[in-house]
């Protein structure tokens, strides 16, 4: 069963691990990546990646990509979620702060900043508008 606009954005706005799709050009499949991601119900889906990366790149080039969620608990549920490139701007502090903050216990988060900044090159923060969803709840009746 499709969930309602409400219950498609509260599982969205929920910390899982997202598949991002973006085209890789002619005669290729989609670039299909594991991420990190933000979302607030109502507002734009945002991920942090290498600004020179090939996601990036593919993303900047295609003008738009999908994120697609899912959990297998309670009820395998997922939504899927695909629009146009907002902007792309260079990632902050904050943001990775962020974005660390909701996925690693607050014990990690230190020491994965760190990390990132002494071995991960310069980020930018993709901004989408979400524009096409797909969701279903395979659990509900």
């Amino acid at each position: 069963m499709a969930l309602s606009v409400s219950e498609r954005e509260k599982f969205l706005a929920e910390p899982h691990i997202g598949a991002l799709s973006v085209s890789a050009g002619p005669d290729r499949g989609p670039l299909t990546v594991p991420v990190w991601y933000q979302y607030a119900p109502g507002g734009e889906l945002w991920v942090l990646t290498g600004a020179d990366s090939r996601k990036a790149k593919l993303i900047k080039e295609a003008g738009r990509f999908t994120v697609m969620v899912e959990r297998l608990e309670p009820t395998v549920r997922y939504v899927s979620v695909e629009g146009p490139v907002a902007r792309m701007v260079p990632g902050t502090d904050d943001q990775l702060l962020e974005m660390t903050s909701r996925y690693l216990p607050e014990e990690r988060v230190g020491p994965y900043l760190e990390f990132a900044k002494a071995n991960l090159p310069e980020d930018v923060a993709v901004y989408m508008s979400p524009q096409r969803w797909l969701s279903a709840d395979l659990g509900t009746s």
